[in-house]
């Protein structure tokens, strides 16, 4: 839809936006696709295009219920960034303080900055373990410490799958008092207030009727194998399973109020999250030209260069290189967001005044994801009108 009154988006841009979406489906690169963009706060489009299940010819519907992926590690970031404004954590809290499985040497100074911008040394890929120990995240948090850390704390970029996040949540947990789980914790603290009433962290029985089925829909090569992506499905399944890394379920309408506080300075209908302040300090690059060890596998793959990871406290950001990314190369270099496996995204323009969300079935390859998410969001930022 498109506003008559302030700014908007041109004609021309909307019909190429509905085709550049319309030519993945039909291709099969993707199953489905919904897209929001908001401009100075108001909803200028929205699109909802393709198959919720394509095998089984059902469409994809405005209010359908997708896995969040990794976006959800930004729900749990702002928890953490909450708590940090309550004064109940700081950016220099060191893991050990709350945590005494991190008591060991090792992993002296490890912080919560560090974690919330992946370079902790926490285990980076998926761990080897039981899927009761993978969806709990204290059982998670034992093990990882265990393990030691696979870099020293502060000294690589190496994006931390679930386990860096199942940390955060345990630290989370422990200042909240150790009574609740971090599945009541975000929804009290976040999605409640947010009217997020479509989103929940692990299962929750009303929305499974209008859950999209984890499907891949690129063969190997790729950053993540796709059959392991498909094993959502089957984790998701799991009664009172947790993964506070990406294991959220959530809607586009959700999604969309999510991102709409974060270009609101925090706020959104007279409830703050966050302040002006702190999504400031979150937009600031804190990994500078480092790269992201996630990517290594990929780079020859693509024929790509390593670029800087681009990492802030607890959200990517855009930067000024032009570089592969889940966000416009149009976009400002205060720009924030996020992406998760080969389906989510979503990116807060303040400079522009544009929010862009995303949430896809039939997962692509990572990289052309991100490809995809980056052509979008450059088609959306060159026909704003003026």
């Amino acid at each position: 839809m498109e506003e008559m009154q302030g700014r908007g988006l041109e004609p021309a841009g909307i019909e190429r936006l509905r085709e550049a979406i319309a030519s993945d489906i039909a291709s099969g690169r993707c199953d489905g696709v919904s897209v929001c963009v908001d401009i100075d706060g108001r909803p200028v489009f929205e699109t909802c295009q393709g198959f919720a299940d394509r095998r089984n010819a059902r469409a994809l519907a405005p209010d359908d219920v997708f896995v969040s992926f990794s976006i959800g590690k930004q729900f749990a970031n702002t928890i953490v960034l909450s708590a940090i404004e309550r004064g109940a954590l700081s950016f220099l809290t060191q893991a050990a303080d709350l945590l005494p499985c991190f008591s060991g040497s090792a992993w002296r100074g490890m912080t919560v900055a560090q974690l919330l911008t992946h370079t902790s040394g926490v285990l980076a890929d998926a761990p080897s373990v039981p899927v009761d120990v993978l969806m709990d995240p204290a059982r998670l948090t034992a093990f990882a410490a265990a393990r030691g850390p696979r870099s020293a704390p502060g000294e690589r970029v190496s994006y931390s799958t679930v386990a860096g996040h199942a940390v955060l949540s345990e630290l989370v947990r422990v200042v909240d008092g150790g009574t609740r789980d971090f599945a009541a914790i975000v929804r009290t603290e976040l999605f409640e207030p947010l009217g997020m009433k479509d989103t929940s962290l692990g299962l929750r029985e009303d929305l499974l009727p209008r859950l999209c089925p984890v499907v891949a829909r690129y063969e190997p090569p790729g950053l993540f194998d796709p059959h392991g992506m498909e094993g959502f499905n089957h984790l998701l399944a799991m009664p009172g399973g947790c993964m506070p890394a990406g294991g959220y379920l959530t809607s586009s309408g959700d999604l969309r109020r999510f991102v709409r506080m974060l270009s609101n300075a925090g706020e959104l209908d007279g409830v703050r999250i966050l302040s002006p302040a702190m999504l400031a300090l979150c937009a600031r690059n804190q990994t500078g030209e480092r790269p992201d060890a996630l990517f290594e596998s990929v780079l020859g793959l693509r024929g790509w260069q390593p670029w800087p990871a681009c990492i802030g406290l607890g959200f990517y950001v855009r930067g000024d290189a032009l570089t592969p990314g889940p966000m416009g190369s149009l976009n400002s270099p205060g720009t924030i967001g996020g992406w998760g496996a080969g389906s989510t995204a979503f990116w807060s323009d303040p400079a522009h005044g544009v929010a862009f969300s995303l949430l896809s079935t039939g997962l692509m390859e990572d990289t052309r994801h991100m490809q995809r998410v980056q052509r979008l969001s450059d088609i959306v930022l060159s026909s704003i009108t003026v």
